[in-house]
């Protein structure tokens, strides 16, 4: 029986590492990329630690490149002659407020958490269509719910749940599952990568410091309940995995909670069975 393959972005920490690990468990060739191949250890310790070393590859993938995407995708299809998913998992997080950040800073996190994501699941569609594959990408609760002083990120992810709602049927009429993944506070190093002088940035936030600092205490509260990795991930195996993958799935009873307010559909079936009888 032919192995199944599996590629994932944004596999040196946190959510990517444990999916990662839980695909190769699940017996799945999974090629796990990342920008600096540099930061592998980890991956590689815990796919070592968890006896599956040899179903996994690391591979250098800037979902922010083109060239790099098609590469990388190329090589694949080289190398195990199939691809059966993609999971987009790369992101990165934006703090702060327009007034004050301006429109670098929009524009940096819609390159790696939404035309990233367009760019990689592009390259992937025809080999997913000759395989009856899925794209599985990771989105957050700030894609539904807009969130103080995550205007930019929430943007991309919006934008990223929006083109996913939206492709999900036309993939579908191809035999190709698309579902999206919504974790909410997760214990990773995807906080601590963003660097952020608290401190400082109070003492430059202007007439926005009081709200800014009732958003920090907010959100570290809700952080000190954050999931671990494999439990965010777990979501994503199942979606590989399943019969029928839904295509919305929260990670956690705090993500649904979370989300309720914004989402009756919790799990999209309602929206997909609309949108869906469109193209029948």
């Amino acid at each position: 029986m032919t192995r199944k393959t599996v590629l994932i972005t944004g596999t040196s920490t946190g959510i990517g590492l444990a999916a990662a690990v839980a695909a190769a468990g699940a017996g799945w060739h999974t090629v796990a990329t990342m920008r600096d191949t540099g930061r592998a250890d980890a991956l590689l310790k815990a796919a070592e630690e968890a006896g599956v070393s040899g179903l996994v590859q690391v591979k250098r993938l800037d979902v922010t490149d083109a060239d790099s995407v098609a590469a990388c995708v190329a090589e694949v299809i080289a190398e195990h002659g199939r691809l059966d998913a993609v999971v987009n998992n790369a992101g990165a997080g934006s703090v702060g407020t327009i007034e004050q950040n301006g429109m670098e800073q929009v524009r940096s996190a819609m390159e790696v958490n939404y035309f990233g994501v367009v760019e990689l699941t592009r390259a992937a569609l025809p080999h997913l269509r000759a395989t009856g594959g899925r794209v599985i990408t990771v989105t957050s609760v700030g894609g539904v719910v807009g969130q103080p002083f995550n205007e930019a990120y929430c943007a991309a992810k919006f934008a990223v749940e929006g083109f996913m709602e939206s492709l999900a049927p036309v993939a579908a009429s191809v035999g190709v599952h698309v579902t999206v993944v919504e974790p909410g506070a997760v214990a990773s190093e995807f906080v601590a990568s963003l660097e952020l002088d608290i401190p400082a940035m109070l003492a430059e936030a202007g007439p926005y410091a009081p709200a800014l600092k009732a958003y920090v205490e907010r959100t570290t509260q809700s952080f000190a309940a954050a999931q671990t990795p494999a439990e965010a991930a777990a979501p994503i195996t199942l979606a590989l995995t399943a019969e029928h993958p839904p295509f919305r799935v929260q990670t956690s009873d705090w993500a649904r909670d979370f989300v309720a307010p914004k989402l009756a559909d919790l799990d999209g079936s309602a929206v997909q069975a609309v949108t869906g009888g469109w193209l029948r």
